[in-house]
């Protein structure tokens, strides 16, 4: 039955009054959007319990989808959206005399992720729920999440964001699905009827609490499931944490995201989260099996576990552990089955970021887990040295040089390993997981990421969104490939001075924000240019930074200069521990202040860093971007997502040929992107060689020897330590993410990027094309391909319902 407007309204008062005892014209903001959300889920409610009903008694295969990080952005839009309800309910809430966006303003972002694996996780999510495929989430319920960013004198300074204080509307307590988790003490096997039985002793037992949020498929009627763990104290155990220091211990479990590991207890507290997140999960999945009242040992026909990035890579040894002590299986049967069960994805090639711990961190943590893991690792060498040798086979071990390999771990214990684009793919098999994909050339795979249109176009664009549905109808929306007939409009002049429009629309919305939030003024006339993404050297925003130096002294060396005005726009977070980013953010304010202040510059040249940026402020400055900076050293990003969403809301990308920027190439056309720098091939080979001196183009090249000396020349007040540091690790240390190498190449691609500008309508049918080219990235395919190829599982949707095929072409 449709929702009809009156009843909403009717429905809507009686709820905020239920709620709080009030008229609408008396409630705060927070009020009105708890009695909205409130009655969202209420309405979603049925769907919900029915999809489990379904579930359960269809008795279907399942995903289970672990990650350390979702990132879903505010959900009041996106469950009224995805339910078919958002014009119903925004026309209902304006007739009471209430502003919508208002009310949407006051949901905070669930501060649950970092960047762009918790935000692919969340599209999954959506994804896997928009096509019918029964799956769940698993992660951790953070109190605090990451941090709150907070310029101070430029430096970043890190506060708790405390995104629950008003409570979460759309979460679930689940007390009744609780499970215990082990920690510490000591374990011992004995003897029983010929089985081998742990025996614990001393154990710090937390009780794991699952909070449940509904993951609402895009006009489907089918809800799955996100369940977010938090750390409790069990109630018989109270006698064992009288102490404020042991009560501490459990509360920090599920307090913040990513602890500080540049010291050995913040070691232990990410160690002790990701066993808790795996543990819990685990046992939640076995518990669901057994009321299917099917063989334990068939387990591997109704479930799959996907491991998002080595961190959920616990749940391999964690599953055995189960099946082994608690279900009564044989080690043959146990690590078979498991290995049907498990999926790894790898999402980077950064050594750093592919976890080990040392074995006695592991002893002293999870005792009978790391058990499982030696015998894992024994029987892994005991079966590959007579076939592969000792080099290769102690290449691939777990356990080597006092530590333990988490991504070792996740290749062998699971049947499938992929990569998240093509050219990361390639890179892990014939580089960096070489040894494993010689010895397992079958698991490995790639599934480049993607996006859901529905958050980054129909949530964050809507005004693209009409523009897109006046020309082609709103078919796209359950079929992301039929974007492509935007082409035909390529040519339409009326229709690329209407898209114009649009830019320059969603451009003075986010400059009006930077105007109340900043109080500075930009210009909506220049040109939107874009980076966002998490700080870190390999994705060089250092590039970007050299660039805007080079306009700024062009500027000051002739006042008149006739230069496209340009706007910088940057959104990033350091990691509290990484010291470097911290100071590239620095000297980003530090530049920013000196050019925003400089009467000689005016509006030809500005900088802008958002602070704090995350999803809500992704909605707001992508849909404003013209370029889109996708500058990393090629070989180092494993896809990238934020291209595919700059691309889809019509930005331009200056790229390297690296992560998806190769695929979004093959698609766009090499005349629709800014191509330039080293290839990732280049790349290897001076590493091979060993030939590259940063020195050398120091010295050589007085252009780009002018920009780097502003760092410490005193050009940039207030940089003295980060300018010099900077510095040196560009010429002195050699450069290590080749910045200086593809200065040129980057900046003569910014001068193509200034030249077509100039022409308005051949600017706007490339941002067209882009538009028209984005569907190939949705998410909707890539989980269609990780369904069939890897999970083995179907969609629950009707032959007819459904809107994506695996074999349909894009």
């Amino acid at each position: 039955m449709t929702l009809q407007v009156a009843e909403f309204k009717k429905d809507y008062e009686r709820m905020l009054k239920g709620l709080y005892g009030l008229d609408v014209q008396e409630a705060s903001p927070v009020q009105l959007y708890n009695a909205l959300g409130t009655y969202v889920k209420s309405y979603a409610g049925e769907n919900w319990t029915q999809t489990k009903i379904e579930y359960e008694k269809k008795q279907v295969k399942q995903l289970y989808y672990f990650s350390m990080e979702f990132l879903p952005g505010r959900m009041l839009k996106s469950n009224l959206l995805n339910l078919g309800i958002l014009d119903v309910i925004r026309e209902g809430i304006e007739e009471i005399g209430l502003d919508f966006q208002y009310i949407v303003e006051a949901e905070e972002d669930p501060a649950l992720g970092n960047g762009g694996l918790g935000r692919l996780a969340s599209c999954f999510m959506d994804s896997i729920a928009s096509l019918g495929i029964p799956g769940a989430g698993s992660g951790i319920r953070y109190k605090y999440g990451l941090f709150q960013q907070r310029f101070i004198d430029g430096h970043q300074v890190e506060v708790p964001e405390n995104w629950l204080r008003n409570g979460n509307v759309w979460e679930v307590r689940k007390e009744n699905k609780a499970v215990n988790i082990r920690f510490g003490g000591q374990v011992y096997l004995t003897e029983e009827e010929g089985k081998l039985v742990p025996v614990y002793e001393n154990t710090r037992n937390i009780l794991a609490i699952p909070y449940d949020t509904a993951m609402i498929g895009y006009q489907n009627d089918l809800i799955n499931n996100l369940r977010l763990w938090s750390a409790e104290i069990p109630p018989e155990d109270y006698v064992n944490y009288s102490s404020i220091t042991a009560q501490q211990e459990v509360n920090q479990l599920t307090e913040v995201l990513y602890p500080d590991d540049s010291n050995y207890e913040g070691r232990i507290l990410r160690l002790r989260q990701e066993y808790f997140l795996c543990s819990a999960g685990v046992q939640s999945i076995v518990r669901y099996y057994k009321k299917l009242h099917l063989p334990m040992i068939s387990i591997a026909d109704r479930v799959a576990i996907h491991i998002n990035d080595t961190h959920p890579a616990l749940c391999i040894p964690e599953f055995i552990r189960i099946m082994i002590d608690e279900e009564g299986l044989s080690w043959e049967q146990a690590w078979e089955i498991g290995k049907k069960v498990m999926s790894y994805t790898n999402h980077t090639i950064m050594q750093e970021a592919m976890e080990k711990w040392p074995i006695e961190m592991l002893q002293a943590e999870i005792p009978r887990v790391y058990q499982v893991i030696e015998e894992i690792d024994r029987r892994h060498i005991e079966k590959k040295l007579p076939i592969y040798g000792e080099e290769l086979t102690y290449q691939t071990a777990i356990i080597k040089d006092g530590v333990v390999n988490m991504a070792h771990m996740a290749i062998i214990g699971s049947h499938s390993v992929n990569g998240v684009a093509q050219l990361h793919t390639n890179i892990l098999k014939n580089d960096v997981l070489k040894p494993f994909f010689e010895m397992y050339p079958i698991k490995f795979n790639n599934k480049t990421n993607g996006i859901t249109q529905r958050r980054w176009l129909q949530i964050a664009n809507e005004d693209l969104t009409q523009f897109i549905d006046d020309r082609i109808g709103t078919e796209w929306k359950k079929k992301p490939s039929e974007l492509k007939i935007l082409k035909g409009y390529a040519n339409n002049v009326a229709t690329l001075r209407e898209l114009a429009e649009v830019k320059l629309k969603n451009k003075k919305r986010f400059a009006q924000y930077v105007e109340n939030k900043m109080g500075m003024t930009i210009d909506p006339n220049a040109l939107f240019d874009v980076q966002i993404k998490r700080l870190h050297a390999y994705k060089r925003q250092l590039l970007n930074v050299l660039h805007i130096l080079s306009r700024y002294l062009d500027i000051k060396k002739n006042p008149t200069l006739d230069i496209q005005s340009r706007v910088f726009i940057f959104g990033a977070k350091a990691a509290p521990s990484y010291l470097y980013a911290k100071q590239i953010i620095k000297l980003i304010n530090a530049i920013a202040k000196l050019i925003n202040n400089d009467p000689d510059v005016g509006d030809k040249l500005k900088v802008v860093f958002v602070e704090n940026y995350g999803v809500t402020l992704a909605e707001l400055i992508i849909p404003a971007a013209e370029v889109s900076e996708q500058i990393s050293l090629a070989s180092k990003e494993a896809s990238g997502t934020s291209n595919m969403k700059l691309m889809l809301n019509g930005a331009l990308t200056v790229a390297t040929l690296d992560g998806a920027n190769v695929e979004i190439r093959d698609y766009v056309g090499e005349e629709n992107i800014f191509l330039f720098g080293l290839t990732s091939q280049d790349v290897y080979d001076y590493y091979e060689n060993g030939t590259y001196s940063s020195r050398e183009i120091y010295d050589t090249n007085p252009k780009l020897r002018k920009v780097l000396d502003t760092l410490i020349d005193g050009t940039i007040p207030d940089i003295e330590e980060e300018g010099r540091v900077i510095f040196d690790s560009l010429v002195q240390y050699n450069d290590e993410y080749f910045v200086l190498k593809d200065f040129d190449e980057y900046i003569a691609a910014q001068n193509q990027v200034d030249e077509l500008y100039q022409d308005k309508q051949l600017w706007n049918q490339k941002s067209l094309l882009n538009i028209a080219n984005s569907g190939p990235f949705s998410a909707d395919f890539t989980i269609m391909r990780y369904a069939d190829e890897i999970w083995k599982i179907d969609s629950e949707m009707p032959q007819n319902e459904q809107t994506i095929h695996l074999n349909e072409p894009i």
